[in-house]
């Protein structure tokens, strides 16, 4: 996240850069484990696609360096889940059609994401607020695809590609309100959780359950010190929460009347996203 301002100034404070790092979520980005096997089933699909026509296991595995018992278990998989096409006749392996088919769905999602922006710079420019678009990954991240600010001389910058808890921020009150989590879980989560000024499990309880009512949330500067965040649900047609959209200004520009109007908007925009997100 950074404060900008729209002219140029050599003033670093004009320009104070607040980053979201590992640190506010209690892990390390780089700490995961590396599955080796799944390290090996990417080598060998970028192999393929790249080599453009069927190769045999042995050769397949003498060129990446993968022990052939492995590799012939990788792609046999691989040929099972449809991404890798396998010739009884002359035994050999090609990038399959349900490869290009994962392609093509990534692709048309990111269409999809840019007919979302003018609906989001428009909320933007009306309310002079950043709003941003997040699309929840597995079940415990959620990462930013797009980001619109508006065109004034103060506003707030987020590059595309940060990852947050679940459970974080505005969004992760709306998230902690359809996860069916149990109290105990709930508070377990918390406890994990950094945040920049003191909040109570209690007082996040009740943001949940009121976010839950009125469908939309608030962070008041809990996550980031002096940043007030608004965010709503976007559904896929499951009615499972798969993005949020938000709106992200400082802190104490708005009296509550003005916050609850900028929720309800970001709820019907939600709605609106919904047809074009699916």
């Amino acid at each position: 996240m950074k404060l900008e301002t729209s002219s140029s100034s050599s003033d670093p404070a004009e320009a104070a850069d607040s980053s979201m790092s590992s640190s506010s979520t209690g892990k390390g980005a780089g700490a995961g484990v590396i599955v080796k096997p799944v390290v090996n089933a990417v080598r060998i699909l970028r192999y393929l696609a790249q080599k453009g026509s069927p190769e045999r296991a042995s050769d397949i595995a003498r060129h990446l360096s993968i022990n052939p018992s492995t590799c012939f278990n990788i792609l046999r998989t691989l040929v099972a889940e449809d991404v890798v096409d396998f010739n009884a006749l002359s035994k050999t392996y090609s990038a399959g059609l349900g490869l290009a088919r994962l392609v093509e769905q990534l692709v048309t999602q990111g269409q999809r994401v840019q007919m979302a922006q003018p609906l989001m710079h428009e909320l933007a420019a009306r309310h002079s607020v950043t709003v941003t678009l997040w699309r929840r990954m597995g079940e415990d991240r959620i990462v930013l695809v797009s980001s619109e600010s508006s065109p004034t001389d103060l506003r707030i910058d987020m590059p595309a590609g940060q990852r947050l808890p679940i459970l974080m921020g505005a969004s992760g009150r709306l998230f902690a309100s359809r996860m069916g989590l149990s109290e105990e879980a709930l508070r377990r989560a918390f406890e994990e959780m950094r945040w920049a000024r003191p909040l109570s499990f209690e007082t996040y309880l009740r943001e949940v359950n009121r976010a839950r009512r009125r469908g939309w949330a608030i962070d008041d500067g809990y996550f980031a010190a002096g940043v007030v965040a608004i965010a709503a649900p976007v559904c896929d047609p499951s009615a499972n929460m798969a993005y949020t959209i938000s709106a992200v200004s400082i802190r104490g520009q708005r009296d509550e009347a003005e916050i609850d109007a900028l929720g309800d908007a970001l709820r019907d925009l939600g709605h609106r996203l919904e047809s074009v997100l699916y």
